[in-house]
């Protein structure tokens, strides 16, 4: 159904939601990178395994040894895998020097290292979730190359 008003107004507030996540990075990288760290989801499931997450690259290897139990609930994939980017994007932050978040146009949150290139850590997550590929720790040692 095509609704003009409709799609306006959510084009309006799309463009409000990403210009003000724009501006918190802005005014507040830390604040965000700590919003961005919280990975509650990803967290519980770790815990379950009996694996805390330390926001160090071995924990991206631990997370890929995990058994995806979580792929037997196609309703919480989704969300595991974007808590997995926003993870990675933690380690990556943490630990290689220049790092930092990012807001493409189009609102995603993404990763731009010192070099200048940009990872969509959320994309990758997500694909771990879903199919284990790329392992965290696969794409964090691509990142760490630069």
């Amino acid at each position: 159904m095509n609704i003009p008003f409709l799609d306006n107004w959510l084009n309006r507030h799309e463009t409000e939601r990403t210009e003000g996540l724009a501006a918190a990075l802005a005014d507040d990288p830390e604040g965000i990178a700590e919003l961005f760290s919280e990975c509650e989801m990803l967290r519980d499931q770790a815990r379950a395994a009996g694996l805390e997450l330390d926001e160090g690259q071995a924990s991206l290897e631990a997370l890929d040894q995990l058994m995806p139990r979580w792929r037997r609930d196609p309703e919480i994939v989704p969300w595991l895998g974007n808590d997995a980017g926003f993870y990675l994007g933690t380690v990556i932050i943490r630990t290689i020097p220049g790092a930092g978040w990012q807001v493409w146009p189009n609102g995603q949150p993404v990763i731009r290292l010192a070099s200048g290139r940009e990872l969509n850590v959320i994309e990758s997550g997500v694909s771990w979730a879903m199919t284990g590929s790329p392992e965290l720790s696969q794409a964090y040692a691509e990142a760490s190359e630069g």
